[in-house]
């Protein structure tokens, strides 16, 4: 690498004492503006940047105050996190549906969830497994938030939940009942459970929320963008609060079907379900499916401080971008990934070099990663190979349109702990995946800010940054 001599420092220096006694002001900043090009032509930046925090108006700055997890590794952010930084997978061999005869039979499946927990047990049979997953998760996110819902807030409190596609399982019963019993005798209740907005609405009816109430169904970046919307909403002055995630319970024989005719899911690892996964490894074929939930309660910094609210991270930074190329294969290039990269360091006005870890998208199919290393290259420069990427899907599967949430929730637990989660299954590097993806065990370090990456079916981005406060 790079490194500037002794003399010539000594010369730089002696030529910027000279120009203190010039005379002409746009001939000292246009000669300073050349010096500093060489300098940093001549080392270039592999090593983060200082960090300044704690600038900006603290009612547009936008904080997580509450945290709520629905993953494969079970019910709550304390099993998520444990099963992630001990760097173990939660892939099983499919059990809510018959998997024999598709070439892929894994899943990451969520454990023991027993949705009575969480809501009434009548309510429960009427919606769909997608929104018991997003209701759960938004009340451990409002507990954890110790936020206040009663008839002086709740006109202030908004949702907006992600989600792929409607309920697919639900949507595999009634076909199967269409044509088996007729249409008659499809479920009244199938329609309220399979449309798109209803975990946001579940949502808003259980916790009794009448404030701002959307939905985002934009593949696997629906999580991501919900959370980007959301502040949005409270930074225009929409809701003072909003609950903002993702949840997806897509495991069924339809989903299975549609997705191994695409040839998108993992066929190799039926026998070794835990060793599936692999992003960024040579053997990477496809990823593994997964289903759960992640909300988050979100804030103005200036709200969360007066009512004494945990602050967990700040949301400093939100981009969003369409590749414009393919229905479901990425720009090779990775020019919309690095396009929503930038707009969200932009947002955030922060600069590449400080940023100190990336959660990646990472979902293990031989041209998604290959298409975000080349994205990450192409926004970090040299820096890239310094920065630490990691991919919770290594671990937990793809969970479409509640990866985005999920994967943020990883990227604030890291910067919490001040531990990178590692990329499991890392046993044959791919010499065009050469970045450091912390390979197998999770790694201390001192982390300021980090980003999570989102990128979707049909080419769409999503980017979050995130900051200690």
């Amino acid at each position: 690498m790079a490194q500037i001599s002794a003399s010539r420092r000594a010369a730089l220096r002696a030529e910027l004492l000279t120009l203190v006694h010039a005379t002409r002001s746009s001939a000292i900043v246009d000669r300073i503006d050349e010096l500093l090009a060489e300098i940093f032509a001549e080392t270039p930046i592999t090593a983060p940047l200082q960090l300044g925090l704690g600038e900006g108006d603290e009612d547009q700055r936008i904080v997580v105050t509450g945290m709520g997890i629905v993953s494969p590794f079970g019910v709550g952010v304390e099993p998520f996190w444990a099963g992630v930084r001990a760097g173990r997978s939660a892939i099983v061999r499919i059990s809510h549906v018959d998997p024999t005869g598709f070439p892929c039979q894994i899943a990451g499946q969520v454990p023991d969830f027993r949705p009575q927990q969480f809501m009434d047990a009548k309510e429960a049979r009427r919606m769909s497994r997608t929104s018991q997953f997003a209701v759960a998760a938004a009340r451990m996110a409002v507990a954890a938030a110790g936020l206040r819902i009663d008839d002086g807030t709740a006109d202030e409190i908004g949702v907006v939940v992600g989600c792929g596609s409607t309920a697919l399982p639900d949507v595999e019963q009634a076909v199967t009942t269409l044509v088996q019993r007729g249409g008659m005798k499809i479920s009244p209740f199938f329609i309220p459970a399979a449309l798109p907005h209803m975990p946001a609405s579940q949502v808003a009816i259980q916790l009794g929320l009448r404030g701002h109430l959307s939905a985002v169904s934009t593949a696997c970046a629906a999580g991501a963008q919900a959370i980007g919307e959301a502040a949005e909403v409270i930074r225009r002055g929409d809701a003072e609060v909003m609950l903002a995630g993702g949840a997806e319970a897509p495991i069924s024989a339809l989903s299975l079907g549609s997705f191994c005719v695409m040839r998108a899911l993992s066929s190799q690892g039926n026998e070794a379900p835990t060793t599936a996964s692999r992003p960024f490894d040579a053997r990477r074929d496809g990823f593994v499916p997964g289903e759960g939930a992640a909300i988050l309660v979100l804030e103005r910094m200036s709200s969360a401080r007066r009512r004494g609210a945990p602050i967990l991270v700040e949301l400093a930074g939100y981009g969003s971008s369409s590749d414009a190329y393919h229905v479901t294969a990425p720009d090779p290039a990775g020019l919309g990934g690095a396009r929503a990269m930038r707009k969200a360091l932009l947002n955030a006005r922060l600069d590449p070099q400080q940023i100190d870890y990336i959660n990646a998208h990472a979902t293990s199919t031989p041209h998604g990663d290959l298409a975000e290393t080349r994205a990450i290259k192409q926004v970090f420069g040299e820096y890239a190979y310094s920065v630490p990427i990691s991919a919770t899907k290594s671990m937990i599967g793809h969970l479409t349109g509640a990866a985005g949430a999920v994967e943020a929730s990883a990227t604030i637990l890291a910067l919490c702990n001040d531990l990178i989660p590692p990329t499991i299954n890392q046993e044959y590097p791919d010499p065009e995946c050469d970045l450091d993806y912390v390979p197998n065990v999770a790694r201390p370090a001192q982390l300021r800010a980090a980003i999570s990456n989102s990128f979707g079916f049909g080419g769409v981005n999503a980017v979050l940054v995130f900051r200690k406060v």
